[in-house]
């Protein structure tokens, strides 16, 4: 089964989301991309349809945006 991709950016809103979504879906069914430590993965969201963090990706390529933390011209900044 393909993971699902969980973006964000380390601020608390997105650190807070990454707790919740791993404990709803568990940490073998989700992929965790931080931006702060791999910012070439910032093109690979926006290719998705990630327009701000933290964003969950699922496997069949829907977007969930969740709880604004940031968008992705902050990200990029």
């Amino acid at each position: 089964m393909k993971k699902s991709v969980f973006y964000h950016a380390g601020c608390p809103v997105c650190v807070s989301a990454e707790h919740d979504i791993l404990e709803l879906i568990g940490e073998q069914n989700v992929e965790i991309v931080h931006f702060g430590n791999n910012k070439s993965r910032i093109p690979e969201a926006e290719k998705a349809g990630v327009k701000s963090v933290p964003a969950l990706v699922t496997p069949n390529g829907n977007v969930l945006h969740i709880n604004y933390g940031a968008s992705m011209a902050d990200v990029k900044a």
